[in-house]
This record gives C-alpha cells, structure tokens and sequence, in this order.
C-alpha cells in the first residue's frame, strides 16, 4: 500500500468527540455541483458541511472552489474535519488520453502507470484528492457500454492494468502533493450483466468469478489502493453493495484489503428497488454490515441509520469502524497536516503542459488498431487529392469518449486538422455527409462527388461519445444512424478507401471491413486523437496496437472471447452435430491480440526450459523474432499456456505474458518470458489452488489465433 501517515491517537480522539450525525456525516458523501450519474440534491451542501454531515463531496474540481468547501469544514465545522474530494479521473483530467479499451490496446503496463500519474498530477492541482478509477471490470460483451471503460476481457491483462493505474494515481507516497486515492471498481463481475445491459444482474458461478472477475480487484489491493466501490448489479441473487461474501469475506478477510469502501452513486437506497430491503434502516444495514463505509449520494447513512440502530439491526462498533477507515485515509492523504496540499500547484503543472500533450499523442497513436490493409497504408506522399469523408472527420467533442474528466472539445485535435497539418500539399475535401445518428442524408450527394475525384478517401464513421460507457448499452453495436448507407456508397465507386471507425467498444462492420482497403480501430483517443491517427495514416507511425478483446462477427456471437473450455465435440471436428453455428462462423472476425503493422514479423523458432520443472522453479520461453519487412516497427507477442489434461478442464488459451521488442528491417532478436512455475496453479473442484503434474503446452505468437501460434512442451513434476 501507497504510504501514508495516521495518527490513531487523532482518529481516537475524533470518534470520542464525535456526536452521532458527525460520524454519519463521515459516512456520507454529496454532490458539490453538478451530477453525472444519477439524482442530485446539491441545495444545502455548504449547510451540510457546516453541520458535520457531509465528509466528502463529489463531482468538484478547481483549486479555488475546492479551497472554498474545505475551508468550510475547516473553519466553519465543529471538529474541523477536512473533506475527501472525489473525481471520476477515468482516462485522464485535463489531458484526455484514450479511454481505458483503448489504452489496453497498448499493452504496455508503464504507459498505464504514466497516463495515471498526469492525470494525478492535474486532479490534485484542481483539488481532487480521490478518484473513482481504476475500473476493472473484465468484459467480454460489446453490447455493455462500459466495456469502454475496461481493460477489455482478460483478467491477466486487467490485473497488470490494475497495478499501473493504483502506482500513477497514488505514486509511493498518498500524502504527496501530487498523488490521489485510487478507488478500484467495480467489484465485481459487472461486466457480466445480463445481455449486456447496465445496471442488470449477474449470474456466474463461483469459478467464474475466483478465475475471471476477482484476480484485478485482487491485484489493485496487492498494489495498495485506497478505496473499493462495489457495482451496481447483483451477483446471483445479492446486491454487491450488501453482500457479505464478497465485500467483507473475500475483500476484507481473505484478501486483506484495510481500506475504505464507498458506494456507487446511490446504490444503498436502490437495495430497496432491488427487493432486499423494505426501507432505508434495512438498506443502510445491510450495507453497512456488508463492509461499506462511504454512502454515496442515498443518504442512506444520514437518515437510515439512526432508525437501524435504535431497531438492532447495526451497533455502535460497525459505526466506529466505518468512520476510523474514513479518518485514516483523510490521514494518509495528509488532509490533516495541510488540508489545502492540493489545488496549489498550477504553476508546476501549467508548465509541464507540451510534455503532457506529447504523451497524450505517443499513447494515443500506440493504441490505435489497424485491423486491415492491403497496402493502402501508409498512405502516399505525392497524393493530390485526399477526400476527408463522415461524421468524424472533424468531431472535436467525439474525441474525448465518455468520462472526459474536466476535459474539454476546444482541447482536442480532430482529423481534419492533424491531416491539412501533415499534409499542406494535398488538397482536402471534407465532407461529413451525415449524422453519426440522424437520417438526414443531404451531404451524400456532395462526399460521393469530393470521392470520385479524390485519390484516397478516408471514411470517418462510428459511434458518438455519449453511445459508449455507462447506461449506454446497444442491442445492436454497429454503425448507427445512416452511416452503413453512406459506407456502400462509397464503397460502390471503386475509389481506394481507408475506413477510420471511432468507437468505444467493437462494432459490428464485417461487409466493411471486406471491402475497404484498410482498416483502423481508433476508439476514442482523447485530446491528440486527430494527431494520433494521421501519424499512422501516413507512416510517421508503424501502429503497434492490439485488440484488447475479441471482436466478433455479429451481434448473435456475443459474449465471445478466448479463453474458453473445449468441449466434447468442437466446431472443427467436422461431426455434424458440433458446437457451431449454422448460420455463421464460430471463429471470431478479429481474434484478441490481433493487430497489423506495416512490417512484417516471424517467430523463427520458440525454446523453453527445463524440459522438466516443479513448482519452486522459474520457466524460461525464448522466442526469436525477425522483421522481413521494409519497416522499422515494433512486435508484440503474447505467451499463452494450456493444461490439455487436468482433474478440472482448463480452457484451450491462458494468458500468461506480454512482451514487446522493436526491430529494423531485416533484423531479428530474442524476446524473453520469465514464468514462475506456481503461475500455472489452477483452481481444483474444491476452488482451492493445485498444481498438478503433467504435460503443458506453451504458445508464442501475435494473437490468440491458433494458425498464428509456435508451440512448445514441457513436463511439469510433482513436488
């Protein structure tokens, strides 16, 4: 854990003073301004704080209004007790960098931890001291808006993106000037809702959730962050923000997280509408009793609890410990040493300012997917004309995604001026031609004319900002509006075209994706997404990124991933009565990790040792890597393990490594993945650890396509 100072003998002293209300006002934290989420009842706030009834606030940031309400309970409350001030700081505050999907593209875990502490870096200057990121929701269903905000469908990948994140917000010291409390969320399994809706239940088993959506949260712990919050959905019949099993057996006791837990956006009170409580004393017990300190936005605490504690349903002592965990991370935050640390540093972070736009452009432009291309790309230097087409070509406020923090559109770099930037010889002829989702199709007439003229055209489609993250599920996650139309239209014209599709989750676009001549995932890439993705257009880039999650065909082959089980009679067996579809491949239309350059890489052979090895020793897989392209660029290969015979079925890919290595043209080099021979523990049918002997296979290659693959075998022995 982040150090930080506490003075318990402070934390004592507070409780014994404390009246009743003062430790439900610890418990509770209100919106300062505006809300994001839900319902808000901002009217009374600096009364609130006054009274002792509110210990923290969200949705403020600016040093000089987070200044003014901490003064407030500085100076104007009976105990003087300093505020926690909570940001969503999800993919960056000031500096948008590309949504969390998309930054998982990068694969790259000192990249995470970089874009984390900037974004630290302006929340403090604007007052913040706690955020409510990472989100580690494993998902495997693009229906589910909030994939956006995920690290996409692996849970190896999740935890390493849970240790980044936890460092950069919360640096080796919370009580520095610069670093913000990390809130990991949401626990758990939220990215399992029923047919990718939000807010909708949950039902996995218990393996489900101890292999897939337990190990990031388990890692963010491991890693020190400050803070929990629970999601909204239930998991097989209890709420998360009551249950027992989860937030204080496993979070708590088996895991040992000591820090605090806060609510999602009230979350107590709908335990009501959720039918586990028939008013809000049982709401507010049930939470409490479950291991949830800080109730946000209900007013649950304030006003449920007072009537649960004279019914018996909670005692004085849950109180105690909630508001001591509350007290010792305001400690660690040093908010009681100088309240006002943060908010004061605009002069320091003004100046760093170019630094922080060039990570915002290295980052973006390594996120970036190019899913297909037959040479289209780079594009070429002597174009005349480029026809710049579509509703994204010049989005400024689409760049940001969703959860921008205090982000603004003025900010951001669109397409259309990174590309008259890079290339002043060219003459461009923009169009947008319609709506990202509006049926107006007055424009096309005018694009299809700047196309049939143009010696390229970039096709800038996809989805709005506000169409990914929370409570924007899509039963149909393809183009919306008329933007299909408008790609057949230009397709039809035989003219060479570069589809450029903004989104912040996979879309269904296989018809496009065929008949393009290239491809790019560009996601929302945040304030220089526009520089980012003429860099790659042009080749002053050789993309690097890889899909983070398995993009599928069509709507009917969700949820889908890699990490799967092989049944009994597999798709390729070639019996008739297989696992398959008969309307449609069961292959997906890209694979996880799949990602094309502009060079050209081999494995040319795979090694491995011991050729025996037990569960103390270090296994060593070497791989060597040639570059036939005419490119200088970067590989990325992933190590993948399967156990083919075990007492519990094993799924046919596990990920168990990433590694990177750049290369010149005609250039080869050795990529290394050290492996811990306890990594290949598996969860028995007792759900407890095992590790058994046998034969495992370890796969080296760029993807999980299994064509893709060089294998090797190795022994394990038993203890």
């Amino acid at each position: 854990m982040a150090k930080g100072r506490v003075n318990m003998g402070r934390i004592d002293r507070l409780l014994a003073e404390m009246t009743l209300e003062e430790k439900l006002g610890q418990l509770s934290m209100s919106a300062a301004e505006f809300a994001v989420t839900g319902p808000t009842s901002a009217q009374g706030i600096a009364e609130s704080i006054r009274a002792g009834r509110a210990g923290g606030l969200l949705n403020i940031w600016g040093g000089e209004r987070t200044r003014a309400m901490q003064r407030l309970a500085l100076e104007e409350s009976r105990l003087g007790i300093p505020l926690l001030i909570g940001f969503d700081v999800l993919h960056g505050h000031k500096t948008i960098f590309p949504i969390p999907l998309a930054e998982a593209a990068t694969f790259a875990p000192l990249l995470w931890e970089r874009t984390a502490r900037v974004a630290a870096e302006e929340a403090a200057c604007d007052g913040v001291n706690m955020t409510f990121a990472p989100m580690l929701d494993v998902a495997r269903d693009p229906r589910w808006g909030r994939i956006a905000e995920s690290p996409g469908e692996d849970p190896w990948v999740a935890a390493r993106f849970a240790e980044a994140k936890v460092r950069g917000f919360q640096s080796s010291d919370l009580a520095a000037v610069d670093a913000i409390a990390a809130t990991a969320k949401h626990f758990c399994a939220y990215g399992a809702v029923l047919a990718g809706r939000d807010y909708a239940p949950v039902d996995v088993s218990e393996r489900l959730l101890r292999e897939v959506y337990l190990p990031p949260f388990a890692a963010a712990v491991a890693a020190g962050c400050a803070a929990v919050m629970p999601g909204f959905n239930d998991v097989n019949g209890v709420p998360m923000t009551a249950h027992v099993d989860l937030l204080r057996d496993w979070l708590r006791q088996e895991s040992g997280f000591e820090g605090v837990v806060i609510s999602d956006y009230n979350a107590i009170a709908e335990l009501m509408t959720q039918g586990v409580a028939v008013d809000l004393a049982e709401a507010a017990s049930l939470a409490l009793t479950a291991g949830v300190d800080i109730d946000m936005m209900s007013g649950a605490y304030l006003c449920g609890l007072p009537a649960a504690l004279s019914r018996g349903l909670v005692g004085m002592d849950q109180i105690d410990l909630a508001v001591g965990r509350v007290l010792a991370l305001k400690e660690r935050l040093g908010l009681f040493e100088d309240p006002y640390r943060r908010g004061s540093q605009n002069a320091l972070v003004a100046s760093r300012r170019g630094l922080r736009r060039d990570l915002a452009r290295d980052v973006a432009r390594r996120a970036i997917v190019l899913l297909a291309n037959d040479g289209v790309l780079p594009l070429a230097r002597d174009l005349r004309k480029i026809a710049l087409i579509g509703p994204l070509a010049d989005a400024a406020a689409e760049m940001l995604g969703p959860w921008p923090g205090a982000g603004q559109a003025g900010d951001c770099v669109t397409i259309r001026q990174a590309l008259t930037e890079a290339l002043p010889e060219a003459e461009i002829l923009y169009e947008p031609a319609v709506g990202i989702d509006d049926r107006d199709a007055s424009g096309v007439a005018a694009a299809l004319r700047f196309c049939r003229d143009a010696d390229v055209v970039l096709l800038c489609l996809g989805e709005s900002a506000h169409m990914s993250g929370e409570a924007a599920s899509r039963a149909k996650p393809g183009l919306p509006g008329i933007q299909n139309d408008l790609a057949r239209a230009v397709l039809a014209l035989d003219r060479p075209v570069v589809a450029i599709i903004g989104s912040g989750r996979p879309l269904i676009l296989p018809d496009l994706v065929e008949k393009a001549q290239a491809t790019l995932a560009t996601w929302f890439l945040g304030s220089e997404a526009g520089h980012a993705i003429v860099d790659v257009l042009t080749g002053a880039f050789n993309p690097v990124g890889r899909l983070p999650v398995t993009w599928p065909h069509d709507v009917g082959q969700i949820p889908i991933n890699f990490s799967v089980r092989q049944t009994g009679r597999p798709a390729d067996s070639g019996a008739p009565y297989a696992s398959k579809y008969i309307d449609m491949p069961t292959e997906p239309l890209f694979p996880f990790g799949h990602g094309l350059s502009y060079s050209c890489f081999i494995v040319a052979s795979l090694h491995a040792e011991p050729e025996c090895f037990r569960p103390d020793d270090e296994i060593s897989i070497a791989a060597e890597v040639s570059n036939l392209g005419p490119f200088a660029g970067e590989e990325t290969l992933f190590l993948f393990v399967r156990d083919p015979i075990a007492s519990v079925a094993r799924p046919l890919l596990e990920l168990k490594g990433v590694a990177k290595i750049a290369l010149a043209p005609g250039e080869s080099g050795i990529l290394r993945f050290p492996l811990p021979a306890r990594s290949l523990c598996f969860l028995g049918a007792d759900l407890a650890p095992r590790f058994e002997p046998g034969e495992f296979r370890f796969f080296v290659g760029p993807s999980a396509d299994p064509a893709h693959l060089a294998c090797v075998t190795l022994r394990a022995l038993s203890d």
